[in-house]
């Protein structure tokens, strides 16, 4: 009976405490669970901005890979979109050299040499010209008008050789970012007509060139 007596004793005074015990582990528990998601939600505030513009800046600096979406045509060739981003010189706008009023952007391929345009796999989640304004921006951080398109090519791809079906639109260049999701692997350079025809290493690219000078050309440009 002592025994009982003592043991009962002891398990009244211990229970009270475990209960506090208990509900002091549950307020902890919740004050933590409250304070990581005020964490959260301001962590998530600070990137999102108040009208989501921080947001969009972060999705759109991350280079799409893959090619899970990836388009092709009925005849089973990967379909490939590039544009030619210009701008033109209004200051020497007196003159009809169509040569001399356009400046056209060129970028390096992934390994650091060559000149060519901005182009890549065209997805099923987007618009043709979407993927054109998409590439521009990765390739080389620039945004811009899309204009009409400049016609369709069949090239040869020096990689995987295999045909490959590509569409070339211009650009008229708007905006030119500091940072690019591609910044570290290309280079990027305003180059005039003639350097262009000159280096621009793939044949199909020039004669889109071409098409565009035709386009902006003195009669269209004073139109």
């Amino acid at each position: 009976m002592d025994l009982m007596r003592i043991g009962g004793g002891v398990g009244l005074r211990i229970v009270p405490r475990l209960a506090v015990f208990g509900f002091l582990i549950s307020a902890s528990v919740s004050f933590a669970s409250w304070l990581g998601a005020r964490s959260f939600f301001r962590v998530w505030g600070f990137l999102k901005g108040e009208d989501g513009k921080n947001e969009k800046k972060m999705a759109t600096m991350v280079a799409r890979q893959g090619r899970e979406l990836q388009r092709y045509s009925s005849c089973g060739r990967r379909l490939v979109v590039g544009c030619i981003p210009y701008r033109l010189k209004m200051d020497d706008s007196c003159t009809e050299d169509i040569d001399t009023l356009v400046q056209v952007l060129v970028i390096s391929s992934q390994k650091g040499h060559g000149m060519m345009f901005p182009k890549g796999g065209w997805e099923s989640d987007e618009t043709i010209k979407q993927a054109v304004l998409r590439e521009a921006l990765e390739e080389a951080g620039v945004n811009g008008h899309v204009e009409s398109k400049l016609g369709k090519w069949m090239y040869i791809s020096n990689r995987y050789n295999v045909l490959y079906e590509g569409h070339m639109f211009p650009l008229n260049v708007t905006e030119e970012l500091s940072n690019w999701p591609e910044m570290e692997v290309r280079k990027r350079r305003w180059v005039s007509v003639a350097e262009a025809r000159e280096g621009c290493q793939h044949a199909w690219m020039r004669e889109a060139l071409e098409v565009l000078l035709t386009r902006l050309g003195p009669q269209n440009l004073n139109a």
